[in-house]
């Protein structure tokens, strides 16, 4: 429920999962996530309306959060600010106490957000938590995790369910802090969100029809000519490492460089110039369902992406904005460019790449696509049975809202000195192959409460796709 539940947000008006949500590959489907103030769901989620409309997008893409809970995950966020070092040492930000008891990395992380105004707290004045945030009072009495958990205690749902969980430490509501909360959410992300049956965990096992001709080839490109394993290595296709690959900057940034919205990744942490513009390298698990691609989620197309690693300096000298998916206003709009329109800055980018040009043909591009479309576990597209249909607070969870169109189209920032982008080559994204892709499409686009309304339909209707696909594609053969 915790996970659902917009009880630990400053406004009760967002959950963990309106960032990360089952329906959209635990992530949000933006670009840059639109957190406290704004309505709605993933691509449909507007910036709201009024006082209490979005205030700035988050500076960052919305990570996904596919097996974060195993051990080799050491270090969490694009930049790595979260980390464990040894069995129970966690390293939290420098301006914020690490609280006892928390029981691993995942439970750690699910205590920060509510700690960012733009994420979950809400703005100066608008609630106690926001208040709290603002005065960077985060633990004790009156701080941020206190005046969550007292809403917890107030749920007599929750102290019973807290006491089931924890019976030899929660014995009444008094007892609820909110690091249980975190320890429950942890729990919950690493059990949920594991998955190990892609058609490449298949093959792994034995089972080499998994991957058709295509995916073959571009498995023998991925850990051969293209050398992807170098960083994309290991079972979840990641090293954990920190690279500068030129991802053209995007959005409010994290008041680093050109006009404080330049976003200077792991730098940030270490405080070592040689880390500026290195962000972790991202699993691969699931790719095809995590879009959009980059720490700042600036590209829409997975196709994109890897043409931008074949050719970094090229995309990033040709990219716009457009590429991105982001709710439009013109205020957010006009700082979402504002550091790729620095010519300075675009040269630093480009000093700091670390990737190698590599010419890949159409063919090979397509191949890597398909390759990388067999990480997908089928499960990652079916998690709509995680979805409650009520939570403890009593607050909505399912949430839709029609983005009006003055929100809808991305507008060029005045005054900027990049040029537009030529459409994306060779159309864009793989089409469906098959009746299978085709349904998993639709139901992937259909808006949020419409799926989680018809959970129980749209998985009978995949299962009789599943039985006539073979039929039907005989049909089309014949």
């Amino acid at each position: 429920f915790l996970f659902f539940d917009k009880v630990l947000s400053g406004n009760r008006n967002l959950s963990c999962a309106t960032c990360h949500h089952p329906l959209a590959g635990t992530g949000d489907q933006l670009s840059l996530s639109v957190g406290e103030g704004g309505v709605g769901l993933g691509i449909d989620r507007s910036l709201g309306t009024g006082n209490s409309a979005v205030k700035e997008r988050v500076p960052r893409n919305a990570p996904a959060l596919f097996h974060l809970g195993a051990r080799e995950y050491t270090r969490m966020f694009h930049d790595g600010r979260l980390e464990r070092r040894g069995k129970r040492e966690i390293l939290f930000p420098p301006d914020i106490p690490i609280p006892p008891g928390l029981d691993s990395l995942l439970a750690a992380q699910a205590m920060l957000p509510v700690t960012s105004a733009a994420e979950m707290a809400g703005q100066r004045g608008e609630n106690p938590v926001a208040n709290a945030v603002a005065a960077k009072k985060f633990a004790g009495p009156g701080g941020v995790w206190d005046l969550l958990a007292r809403r917890l205690q107030a749920s007599h749902e929750y102290v019973e369910l807290f006491h089931r969980a924890y019976p030899d430490r929660i014995r009444s509501a008094a007892d609820i802090t909110f690091v249980d909360a975190a320890n429950a959410i942890g729990t919950y992300q690493s059990v949920t969100f594991r998955t190990d049956n892609s058609p490449f965990d298949r093959y792994l096992r034995g089972e080499h029809a998994a991957l058709e001709e295509a995916a073959l080839r571009g498995m023998e490109l991925f850990y051969g000519r293209a050398n992807c394993a170098s960083c994309h290595s290991g079972k979840f296709q990641t090293d954990h490492d920190f690279h500068a690959i030129a991802i053209p900057p995007l959005g409010p940034g994290k008041k680093d460089g050109f006009r404080d919205h330049d976003d200077f990744g792991r730098e940030r942490v270490t405080k070592k110039k040689s880390d500026r513009y290195r962000f972790r390298t991202p699993s691969l698990r699931n790719v095809t369902e995590t879009g959009p691609w980059g720490h700042n989620g600036a590209f829409s197309s997975l196709e994109a992406m890897i043409r931008h690693h074949a050719d970094p300096l090229g995309s990033l000298a040709h990219y716009h904005p457009s590429q991105a998916i982001l709710p439009s206003r013109p205020d957010l709009d006009a700082i979402d460019g504002i550091v790729l329109g620095d010519r300075r800055t675009r040269e630093d980018l480009a000093k700091a790449n670390v990737l190698p040009p590599l010419p890949l043909s159409d063919v090979e591009v397509g191949d890597l696509l398909t390759f990388l479309a067999s990480l997908t576990d089928p499960r990652s597209r079916q998690l709509q049975s995680e979805i409650p249909d009520h939570v403890p607070s009593g607050l909505p969870v399912s949430d839709y809202i029609h983005i009006p169109e003055s929100q809808t189209r991305y507008r060029e920032p005045p005054g900027s000195d990049f040029t537009h982008a030529p459409p994306l080559p060779h159309g864009g994204p793989r089409p469906p192959q098959s009746a299978t892709e085709a349904y998993d499409e639709f139901v992937r686009i259909l808006p949020y409460d419409a799926r989680a309304r018809n959970a129980e339909s749209l998985a009978k209707g995949r299962q009789i796709v599943d039985l006539i696909a073979p039929f039907l594609h005989l049909a089309l053969e014949k």
